[in-house]
């Protein structure tokens, strides 16, 4: 009893004693005075990036390619690709992860599709030579500081996910994490040798402008959802979170008004996202909290086959659009891998860079149509679930398929 006297005043707070809140979503909301987020809006023609890199990145492209053209031909816009390496793939050819003539192809695209990057044959390489330095070179020099990743759950697909079916059905999170400040960029940072032991040290530091421009983004976002945002710190011992709540709150009551805003520390975030995931709609926090919380939140979906990422930067830049799986050396060129995520990553990209709403919902709906078809690759597949087992190039070949049913229906 007298251990829970102690403990009383560190639950409270986190809100662990508490029944989850179970109250209906809004309806969505009119786009905010600051609502643009798209790089270039709906025009006729469009230029792209495309990043193929390593391992199973150019057959999961090829097959999401393919599903572009198909939306472009029935909506009536042109799309041009501009092939560039990065990752191994530019290692092996130019000795460089983020070639300039990659950079420059990125500039002049309105926006920059990629693939996935890495594979065991770099993983010895200086660290100047890995395929994830040029991830984050490309993240950096296109000023990159917001990533979004979403983590829906689909109905046919409920059965992937290792929590309980009453826990996921529904979950429909969108998390905006903070890419270029906070604790893996802050300065001094080092390892060194203090009264004769080594000690190391970073520092969790941003700046009000760097909060605010993430907070106008999470705000875009959740306005354009239901209008729930949640703010993810640890305001209660950091003086950086009681920043970071602060500027969080003012953009919010100065710009998205209409925006339900709420606070949460990063642990009760933790165990909220696994104990009831459907309190949650859009989530903003910062780069560190946002690593944890967006791979926790990926695992509520079950496949990491499934999951599409976009990272973006101020209004009128490219952003770059990419699946949250890996490179999956193992099974490159075995046509296996699965394609879904980076199409409903192209279908993030139509929505947030080229202001094609219409068309990125036609994706999203074609995928879901797919499954319910019962068509499956080798990840999403299960024994005995009475689906048929595609390869990657039939499975982008179904999702286009599907897009033209629809468009004749």
């Amino acid at each position: 009893m007298q251990l829970v006297k102690q403990l009383l005043p560190l639950l409270l707070p986190l809100g662990l004693l508490l029944p989850p809140a179970l109250s209906l979503l809004p309806p969505p909301l009119p786009p905010s005075r600051s609502s643009s987020l798209s790089a270039v809006g709906k025009k006729a023609s469009y230029s792209i990036a495309l990043l193929e890199g390593d391992g199973i990145g150019p057959e999961i492209s090829a097959a999401t390619v393919s599903v572009l053209e198909t939306v472009a031909t029935a909506a009536g816009f042109g799309l041009s690709f501009t092939p560039a390496l990065i990752g191994g793939a530019a290692i092996d050819a130019v000795q460089d992860p983020y070639p300039p003539a990659t950079h420059a192809a990125c500039e002049a695209a309105d926006s920059i599709l990629l693939a996935c990057i890495g594979g065991y044959k770099w993983d010895s390489n200086p660290r100047d030579m890995r395929p994830e330095t040029g991830l984050l070179a490309m993240r950096s020099r296109l000023g990159l500081f917001a990533n979004l990743r979403p983590a829906k759950v689909l109905p046919q697909l409920i059965e992937a996910s290792t929590l309980k079916r009453e826990v996921v059905e529904g979950v429909d999170i969108m998390v905006v994490r903070e890419l270029t400040g906070d604790v893996y960029f802050g300065e001094p940072k080092g390892i060194d040798v203090i009264d004769g032991e080594r000690v190391g040290y970073n520092n969790m530091i941003y700046k009000e402008s760097e909060i605010k421009r993430i907070a106008r983004v999470a705000g875009n976002v959740a306005s354009k959802r239901t209008g729930k945002l949640c703010s993810v710190d640890k305001a209660n011992v950091l003086d950086v979170s009681q920043l970071w709540k602060d500027v969080t709150t003012d953009i919010m009551e100065e710009e998205f008004p209409a925006v339900d805003l709420s606070h949460m520390y990063v642990d009760n975030a933790a165990m909220q996202l696994i104990r009831w995931p459907k309190q949650f709609d859009t989530i903003v926090t910062g780069n560190i909290f946002g690593d944890i919380l967006s791979d926790e939140a990926s695992m509520l979906v079950g496949s990491l086959g499934m999951l599409p990422s976009a990272s973006i930067g101020e209004p009128g830049g490219p952003g770059v659009f990419e699946p949250c799986h890996g490179s999956a050396p193992d099974i490159a060129g075995e046509n296996k891998a699965n394609p879904l995520a980076m199409i409903l990553s192209a279908a993030m990209m139509l929505k947030y860079d080229l202001g094609r709403d219409e068309e990125a919902k036609m994706i999203e709906d074609a995928v879901e149509a797919v499954l319910d078809g019962g068509f499956r690759t080798a990840d999403i597949k299960s024994d005995g679930d009475g689906c048929e087992l595609l390869g990657c190039k039939e499975m982008g070949d179904k999702v286009s398929e599907m897009i033209t049913s629809m468009v004749k229906a």
